[in-house]
């Protein structure tokens, strides 16, 4: 039996999962296995996955598409290893990644543990883009980056490990759209166990590759951030509402330019505090330049999000699944 078993759900993902694969096919410590879970795939990774059975202990899973929640979970059952680590599809995994793992789960005796993400020099200008607005100090307070969060550290399920018996004792996924993996881990922790992060134990995460995409994935999470205090009352803090905040000052600035144009002008200011930061972290003219409105993106999407949920659910009493009228990874 390994120690660690990666799950890794996919849907219509093939490409990515041959690029996870083969990144697992490096690491130094070799204790592990992998289960792959085609969730309802119709563009599937099985000749993928075929690929590796003589350089990796790889196991394929197939079930109707149900989510994400419902992919990991089946991917749990089937697992063998005593830590479980979940990671999603476009990831890839450095050589050291695992080793980090073993060396502060035997020191720091966790139970549910995380790791940071970072962007790849393969990823495309957009993607380098999103990736560091995604770990700004100046869109999300560092909370994704690699320091410790502002709040509670809660594991994501692109890098996200737990033990075996802590994992069967809160009983897995939930059943929410999307969040499934902060409410996992909220109730982990409200359940007593050890969590921490890992900063060593980092991921290359491609992300989106459109804004059109990245928008409507910072959008659910807007909305998930209201549905999250809804299930664990207290959870939310100043800072999540931040990019609402962000969103309804530029349509007030907006709005009010009409009345005195100069007002206007005050827009531009967030987005040279968003190119300099860009530059300096990245180096790299084209990807500040993107990071521009990678960072618009975030804040504006993740904003709109937020309030409309905050007005189905608070001010009009709505249910969880009122924005989520189709399934959102289904798209």
């Amino acid at each position: 039996m390994p120690k660690y078993s990666f799950i890794v759900p996919v849907y219509n993902r093939p490409d990515e999962v041959d690029e996870l694969l083969e990144s697992l096919t490096s690491q130094r410590f070799t204790d592990f296995d992998v289960t792959i879970v085609e969730d309802g795939s119709t563009d599937t990774c099985r000749h993928i996955v075929e690929k590796y059975t003589n350089r990796l202990s790889v196991n394929y899973l197939e079930q109707p598409n149900g989510g994400p929640s419902a992919a990991r979970n089946n991917g749990a059952a089937h697992a063998t290893g005593d830590y479980l680590i979940f990671l999603d599809s476009d990831v890839i995994v450095p050589q050291q990644y695992l080793g980090a793992v073993d060396k502060a789960v035997s020191e720091r005796k966790l139970q549910c543990f995380g790791g940071p993400d970072a962007s790849h020099p393969s990823f495309t200008p957009i993607q380098k883009a999103i990736s560091h607005s995604m770990t700004s100090v100046l869109t999300t307070g560092g909370i994704r980056g690699k320091k410790e969060s502002m709040d509670k550290f809660y594991p994501r399920s692109f890098n996200m490990g737990i033990s075996r018996s802590e994992f069967a004792r809160v009983g897995g996924f939930g059943d929410m759209r999307f969040g499934e993996d902060v409410d996992f881990s909220m109730r982990l922790i409200e359940n007593g166990c050890k969590a921490g992060l890992i900063a060593d134990a980092f991921v290359y995460h491609k992300r989106r590759t459109t804004f059109k995409a990245f928008f409507k994935q910072v959008y659910n999470s807007g909305v998930a951030r209201i549905n999250l205090e809804k299930r664990h009352p207290g959870t939310m803090k100043l800072v999540h509402a931040l990019p609402a905040a962000f969103f309804l000052g530029n349509i007030g600035l907006v709005a009010l330019g009409f009345v005195w144009w100069p007002l206007w002008c005050l827009l531009a200011l967030p987005a040279v505090g968003f190119f300099i930061d860009a530059l300096v972290a990245t180096k790299q003219l084209r990807v500040a330049l993107l990071a521009v409105p990678a960072a618009y993106v975030q804040l504006c999407g993740y904003g709109c999000g937020f309030c409309d949920c905050f007005l189905l659910r608070v001010i009009f009493g709505k249910g969880e699944y009122a924005r989520f009228v189709k399934n959102f990874y289904k798209k």
